[in-house]
């Protein structure tokens, strides 16, 4: 009998941590980069913010969330969510706003002299006025920036969308296993796009010679932000197209 008790709860327990830790597919995705002692958010659509996120009523939210600096932490205490913020690469945390108004968002890890003033706070908005927000001004969406960036760092010369170029077709491998050199095969999320910029030599794509150049330290968090968010969008149903136009935004991805 109590065997059978704490199997019944571990099984509860399981389900209950796994649907908390992954993202509803079809949930927001909204950038974030953590920096001594700051908070900046970057909507899909363009808006930026500083220590201020801005989401809408009842939609899924999902943060994907890197570190400039030292290790941070997520911290919504009203949302229940608390999530650690590394350096060199990505983590996740999502979140589903049943009540309009202003809650405070904390630094949860010892971050330096001033990460007691490492705070900011989430504004739900009813969708309506969420999308009136939104339109009122911002940059370019996030996939064209990263596709302007793309065109500038000569990416385009080996990444072609024909079978002719130096290294892989970029289009449609977003979430897609990918076989490596060394006989392994990956999945291609996030962090191996970021890993594959930053150090492209690590996983090698079958078929093609490690010549790509690194860009460590040759760009930013938010760049890389951007380079990752195109890609990603040269799998949806429609991509950008051309830097210089406007693009048709694809649907959110759905988070908690």
């Amino acid at each position: 009998m109590p065997a059978a008790v704490f199997l019944v709860i571990f099984v509860w327990g399981a389900v209950i941590y796994f649907q908390g830790r992954t993202p509803p597919r079809d949930a927001m995705e909204i950038y974030t980069v953590a920096k001594q002692w700051m908070w900046k958010f970057q909507h899909l659509e363009g808006q930026r913010e500083l220590n201020e996120l801005h989401v809408p009523l009842g939609r899924d939210v999902k943060l994907i969330m890197t570190s400039q600096d030292v290790i941070h932490s997520f911290y919504v205490p009203a949302f229940r969510v608390k999530q650690d913020v590394l350096p060199g690469r990505y983590t996740v945390v999502w979140f589903h706003a049943t009540k309009p108004g202003t809650y405070h968002l904390f630094c949860a890890e010892y971050c330096g002299t001033q990460h007691s003033g490492m705070i900011g706070q989430v504004v739900v908005m009813e969708p309506a006025q969420y999308q009136a927000w939104l339109s009122g001004g911002g940059g370019a969406p996030l996939a064209v920036t990263g596709q302007r960036l793309f065109s500038e760092l000569g990416c385009s010369t080996c990444h072609r969308s024909d079978t002719q170029g130096r290294g892989p077709k970029l289009e449609g491998i977003y979430k897609q296993a990918v076989l490596l050199e060394d006989g392994r095969t990956v999945t291609a999320d996030d962090d191996y796009l970021r890993e594959s910029i930053l150090t492209p030599g690590a996983k090698v794509t079958s078929g093609f010679k490690p010549i790509m150049p690194t860009f460590q330290g040759l760009l930013g968090e938010e760049q890389l932000n951007a380079l990752v968010a195109y890609v990603k969008s040269l799998s949806q149903p429609q991509a950008v197209k051309t830097a210089s136009t406007d693009v048709t935004q694809p649907d959110a991805q759905k988070v908690q």
